[in-house]
């Protein structure tokens, strides 16, 4: 790496400012924080090595996202997640008074988690989520509708 490199500020920058928005949507699709921590080391490392040339700040924020989700999706088709306990529920935890609709989304459908999260909790819009998951627009709208009728028959039960 030549001295005048800029490649390792730049990950740090990209790191700074979508660390956190990275970790949310891996805990959106996977509930659990070691395996949100894994995926987001994960995904900035294949920034680090396979980035392509971003044309923009949101170009990056884009393809982070879309990686993110499709490392999140690997990650639950794998045949070894079927065997997993979740340590709640050998030893529950105390309820840290967290946002029920937050605790809500995580527990939709894997489907649903990522449209819902992008739109609500991140602010991207339909045709946005349609290029970062690469589904279709229409795809996107029936996940979110989908998504808000679950929530809402879940959150409505818990009233």
């Amino acid at each position: 790496m030549n001295p005048g490199d800029s490649r390792p500020q730049q990950f740090e920058e990209a790191f700074e400012a979508y660390g956190t928005m990275i970790y949310r949507l891996a805990m959106v699709y996977l509930g659990n924080h070691a395996d949100a921590e894994d995926v987001t080391q994960e995904v900035f490392v294949k920034l680090f090595r396979k980035a392509p040339a971003f044309h923009d700040k949101e170009h990056e924020k884009r393809w982070l996202l879309r990686v993110t989700a499709n490392l999140c999706l690997d990650q639950l088709r794998g045949p070894w997640r079927s065997r997993i306990v979740e340590l709640e529920e050998s030893y529950p935890v105390p309820d840290q008074g967290g946002n029920d609709l937050a605790y809500a989304v995580v527990n939709l459908p894997k489907k649903y988690k990522g449209p819902v999260h992008l739109h609500y909790f991140e602010g991207y819009s339909v045709e946005e989520i349609s290029r970062i998951l690469r589904i279709s627009v229409s795809a996107v709208k029936m996940r979110l509708k989908r998504g808000r009728e679950l929530l809402k028959l879940e959150l409505e039960d818990d009233i």
